[in-house]
């Protein structure tokens, strides 16, 4: 049995499955698969999610479908129409993004999830990961991964890390990214990350509740 996923972006779609899933099976007594579905963007996730996730739902092997799951950077939809004007925390902006996609979907087998601010706080729940001379450059007192935030998100700062270390040459999310996601501990990243231990929490409840 397996979870689809609905992501923005290959970044996502390259480095993800394999993390969550590592996490997951270690606590599973059967493994869970998880088919990962790349939607094209913010753009289209936002116009065609309720679509695709039925389209998973109701496809003909869906008694082999645990969930059908979305998952966004919470970063992202700042810049865009999807936020009232008085959200303006994480955690406020956390429970409308929610709320707001589970009821554009309108099915008790979809459930949505975001990366506060963005899957790259992930990695920085674990900086040992990063390149030596990128290591070096990382600020002192570093906040903890997830309160890095819509001023300088987490990709802003490993790019100016990057920049730094490489002399110019940036972060670039989908190579870096998904090298990175390959060398990550879940289990650290569960400790040092609420939101995503929320999510990891969550899909570990359906896997069980499936028999998993």
């Amino acid at each position: 049995m397996k979870f689809v996923l609905l992501v923005e972006g290959a970044t996502e779609k390259k480095g993800i499955a394999s993390f969550l899933k590592q996490y997951l099976d270690s606590q599973l007594l059967q493994p869970a698969g998880i088919q990962v579905v790349d939607m094209g963007g913010y753009g289209d996730f936002k116009k065609k999610v309720r679509l695709k996730a039925e389209m998973h739902i109701n496809r003909p092997d869906r008694d082999q479908i645990i969930a059908v799951l979305g998952l966004l950077d919470l970063y992202g939809p700042q810049f865009s129409d999807l936020y009232p004007a008085d959200q303006t925390s994480a955690r406020k902006r956390y429970e409308w993004g929610v709320d707001y996609f589970e009821r554009e979907v309108e099915n008790p087998n979809f459930r949505m999830f975001f990366a506060v601010h963005e899957f790259e706080a992930w990695i920085l729940s674990q900086p040992e990961v990063l390149p030596n001379s990128v290591q070096k450059l990382i600020p002192q007192g570093l906040q903890p991964p997830e309160e890095i935030d819509f001023d300088k998100p987490p990709s802003k700062l490993l790019g100016e890390l990057y920049r730094r270390a490489f002399r110019n040459r940036g972060y670039k999310k989908v190579t870096d990214g998904s090298e990175l996601f390959s060398k990550l501990d879940p289990d650290t990243a569960y400790e040092k990350c609420p939101y995503l231990r929320k999510m990891l929490d969550g899909m570990l409840t359906l896997a069980q509740g499936a028999g998993l």
